[in-house]
């Protein structure tokens, strides 16, 4: 494409300038792409001083750290001030007259305030250190935490390795908010010191040199906004490209079987190029902003300088006057110049920020009641009382004015094609996710009404996709109860149909599952989980299609077992498998998110 005509002056072609193209390239870098489809959204915009409020829980009890900083941020910029003064005096009281005899006192003062300062510098530094680790340890527990209390359906929608680049990578842009927060305050107390000095030596020189200083804030306020742009857009490339990487390896006998390996490489080079093309953005700007300030500092410095002679011509000044003059100028120059730099880094820091704050807007699924009914003895009844469900964004309820009724004593089973919303049911029953109508109950109480301890200990959950952890087979069962004896853990791997496995294996119990249980097969992952959650012992057992993956002879086992435990307490199995349907004491079929008919018996 031809570039433009110049408006007025036809056949001449405009030229882009040099910041023109500059504009140009950092616009590319972070210009959505044609196959940005699966890219990680960018975060909603936040104010800094909403990212503060946000931050009170982790701030809140450190108050008196960030009032200790500040003070000693203060104070290293008192004792500056102080130091450049006594400059002054060694030029005109010793160096001048060429008088040793004041020598000897000014030096004392100049080592006494340098060892000063620096104890207070490095404590400054060790505090600083201190609050920011702690407080960036502290928002990613919270954070976790409230991942942990995000619906599972919720969940999966955000991609794993984005997740983990927040976690790790932008928590960390919190840690330079505190930072720039502190360094913010003593570079305006260098400000404020270093400019009332310079008043008081000559207030003319000072007026010109102030001059200068909202020029730096011009040109910081500028640059801080599209580092902020680029700062977003990297962290947003950063989590995409971990993201693909993760989800390839996830599924690398996947990638393998179906030969997809040139694929899922030439995806990930694809977002690693987008990496390179932000980090390229962002490099311009770094490189752009000290040109723009170096030039606004030259011609300041070049300004005093001029007049600061006339006026030591003029007698105004005397040459250690001058000389200080422009050692406070120099001085003052840094931290306006820090200042600057700080818009610039919290703007990127905000941008990271941002991105963890979403995550902590993400709802929280499972909430602990208010006032909380205690249950003295449970017995496993459970019902299901008009009961509706919409998934988090979905068009269309999965369940709606359901009606269940499940009795200790019998196995019941929720027959019906995928899709019908019997495993949602099953999610409702186990509390995973809240009803948006109706209640579901235990023993007569609304199981939003109990303490989350105590449903999880009386309602356990086997899913369909139940994950083996990388840890020793011990670990992955008494995950559920961590208390449990190795004589359980036995009991439980023998009615899963896992024991012959396990006993065969060279460390038993202390047989390590490789990550997400690689070195067992599919249906030996599924009767891990099983025995997982056998091993819990509640009055009411959930299962969703707990004999997919399992040979003849083990869903016979398992369905044993679940006949024997269905002697004195609840079991659930959603499932289409009809062996498991001929098991049971009764089915209810579930149909296009409906009960059709809550009490069809079966005979066995």
């Amino acid at each position: 494409m031809s570039a433009p005509d110049i408006p007025g002056r036809p056949g001449r072609r405009a030229r882009p300038g040099r910041l023109g193209a500059l504009r140009q390239r950092l616009v590319a870098a972070v210009a959505p792409r044609a196959d940005d489809d699966g890219l990680v959204a960018e975060a909603p915009a936040v104010a800094f001083r909403e990212v503060l409020r946000r931050l009170r829980p982790e701030l809140s009890g450190r108050r008196r750290v960030l009032a200790l900083l500040v003070f000693l941020a203060v104070a290293v910029a008192g004792i500056g001030t102080v130091e450049i003064w006594l400059f002054q005096r060694v030029v005109d009281d010793v160096l001048v007259p060429a008088d040793l005899a004041p020598l000897l006192l000014l030096a004392g003062l100049y080592l006494g305030l340098a060892l000063l300062s620096g104890l207070l510098s490095w404590a400054d530094e060790v505090t600083t250190t201190w609050l920011g680790e702690h407080v960036t340890l502290d928002l990613r527990g919270r954070v976790l935490a409230h991942l942990h209390r995000v619906p599972s359906d919720v969940a999966d929608r955000q991609r794993a390795g984005d997740v983990l680049t927040r976690l790790t990578k932008d928590v960390r842009s919190i840690e330079t908010l505190l930072f720039s927060a502190v360094d913010g305050a003593g570079a305006l107390a260098r400000v404020l010191f270093y400019g009332g000095a310079m008043l008081l030596l000559d207030w003319q020189l000072a007026l010109v040199a102030f001059v200068v200083a909202p020029l730096f804030g011009w040109a910081s306020e500028r640059f801080a906004r599209r580092f902020k742009k680029v700062a977003k857009e990297k962290s947003r490339r950063n989590g995409s490209m971990t993201s693909v990487a993760e989800e390839s390896l996830a599924a690398l006998s996947l990638v393998q079987v179906h030969g997809r390996e040139r694929e899922e490489q030439q995806r990930f080079d694809r977002e690693g190029r987008a990496v390179v093309a932000a980090e390229l953005g962002a490099a311009r700007l770094r490189a752009t902003y000290p040109l723009v300030v170096d030039l606004l500092e030259l011609v300041g410095l070049l300004s005093v300088i001029g007049l600061g002679v006339w006026a030591l011509a003029d007698e105004r000044l005397t040459l250690g006057g001058l000389l200080v003059f422009l050692t406070y100028l120099s001085q003052l120059v840094r931290p306006l110049r820090e200042l600057g730099d700080l818009m610039v880094s919290v703007a990127s820091a905000v941008a990271g920020a941002e991105r963890v704050l979403e995550l902590l807007d993400l709802p929280a699924g499972i909430p602990e009641p208010a006032d909380p009914v205690h249950l003295d003895r449970v017995t496993g009844r459970m019902t299901v009382e008009g009961a509706s469900f919409t998934y988090h964004g979905a068009s269309r309820a999965a369940l709606e004015g359901v009606d269940l009724r499940v009795e200790p004593g019998g196995l019941l089973a929720l027959a019906g094609p995928s899709g019908s919303g019997k495993s949602t049911l099953v999610r409702l029953l186990g509390r995973l996710s809240d009803v948006d109508a109706g209640r579901v109950t235990l023993d007569g109480v609304d199981v939003r009404d109990l303490p989350v301890r105590t449903l999880r200990e009386n309602v356990t959950v086997l899913l369909q996709e139940a994950p083996v952890l990388d840890a020793s087979v011990r670990d992955n069962v008494r995950f559920s109860r961590p208390d449990a004896s190795d004589d359980e853990v036995w009991a439980a791997l023998r009615d899963a149909g896992l024991e012959p496995v396990v006993r065969a294996l060279p460390d038993g119990l202390d047989s390590r599952l490789g990550q997400r249980g690689r070195s067992l097969s599919g249906g030996q992952r599924q009767r891990v989980a099983l025995a997982r959650a056998l091993l819990v012992d509640a009055r009411v057992l959930l299962l969703d299609e707990p004999t997919t993956g399992l040979d003849a002879d083990a869903a016979t086992l398992l369905l044993a077992t679940l006949r024997r435990l269905a002697a004195d307490r609840a079991v659930v199995v959603a499932t289409h498998d009809p062996a498991v349907l001929a098991a049971a004491d009764l089915v209810v079929p579930v149909h296009d998110g409906t009960v059709t008919d809550p009490t069809l018996e079966v005979a066995r």
